[in-house]
């Protein structure tokens, strides 16, 4: 089922994922020239997060590939079944059969172990297959996505081409650590995701957290953009933002300002390396809460 640009938007946000309305175009387009979609951006702007939530406002199961250096076709497409094979050879061997019988026989359907890639395009039922960071794979492995992407089929040397049952909705997203290739970009439809502004880091923390105070939330928005403009070297995502939020309203903070140094101390949530949290001291988190207060 094809969903308008509204539709999409209101229901990812019912599944707690606040889009922008480009996402929410990009989305609609994706579903209505069945193309994959390349969601490109730093790591903890969210972008795992829309294949989830996706998969969520569809009732369609949700199929992760993470990619990584060293990646290959079996894993991510499918592997036989040695140890069923091993006992079948022996169960037909003692039966008499051919080395030919044999072959056909372990070579079938019955004995292939599906990896996320295979598994997306046999579902019976239209899944969301989500290859997340693939920049982390090599060329070659991108390479062979080629066919899958372009006419949604895979070669099986021992099968043959197996054709897809359905066509999944493909979310790949890439950090940029690497550049893609124009062949897999010309097959994708293609969305940049940058860090929410405060009015929708705000939006955000109201509906993945529904019982904080709307002051609070728009205070922690606007704290954690001034937090992203300073030198870190690993500039807070969303889910951190969510982390810290969490933290204060379990310690009782219902405005920033009133107690600086249990602001200061719950940055665990918020900062992941030693060097970020030794930048942002106690002097520069007072200094920030005064222009958020």
């Amino acid at each position: 089922m094809t969903l308008d640009r509204a539709t999409i938007a209101t229901r990812l946000a019912e599944a707690g994922y606040v889009p922008d309305t480009d996402l929410a175009m990009a989305l609609a387009l994706m579903d209505m020239l069945q193309r994959p979609l390349l969601l490109e951006g730093e790591a903890g702007v969210g972008k795992t997060e829309v294949a989830k939530a996706l998969a969520e406002i569809h009732s369609a199961p949700l199929i992760r590939l993470q990619c990584y250096e060293g990646l290959d076709a079996s894993s991510a497409l499918y592997e036989w079944n040695y140890q069923r094979q091993l006992l079948a050879i022996k169960t037909h061997e003692r039966d008499g059969a051919s080395a030919e019988a044999i072959e056909e026989q372990i070579f079938s359907h019955d004995y292939l172990l599906e990896r996320p890639l295979l598994a997306a395009i046999r579902s019976e039922t239209q899944a969301v297959l989500l290859i997340d960071e693939i920049d982390r794979a090599d060329e070659e492995f991108e390479a062979f996505l080629l066919e899958l992407l372009s006419d949604w089929q895979v070669s099986v040397p021992e099968l043959g081409t197996i054709h897809a049952v359905t066509i999944p909705r493909v979310i790949l997203t890439s950090n940029g650590t690497r550049e893609l290739s124009d062949a897999l970009r010309r097959r994708c439809l293609y969305h940049s995701i940058d860090y929410p502004d405060e009015a929708r880091e705000t939006r955000i923390l109201t509906t993945r957290l529904p019982g904080i105070d709307q002051r609070l939330a728009a205070e922690i928005a606007r704290l954690v953009a001034m937090v992203r403009k300073e030198d870190l070297r690993k500039v807070p995502g969303v889910a951190e933002t969510l982390d810290w939020a969490a933290a204060l309203i379990g310690l009782d903070i219902s405005h920033l300002a009133d107690n600086p140094e249990t602001v200061h101390d719950t940055l665990i949530c918020l900062l992941k390396t030693r060097e970020d949290q030794s930048a942002m001291s106690r002097e520069v988190i007072d200094r920030l809460i005064g222009k958020v207060a």
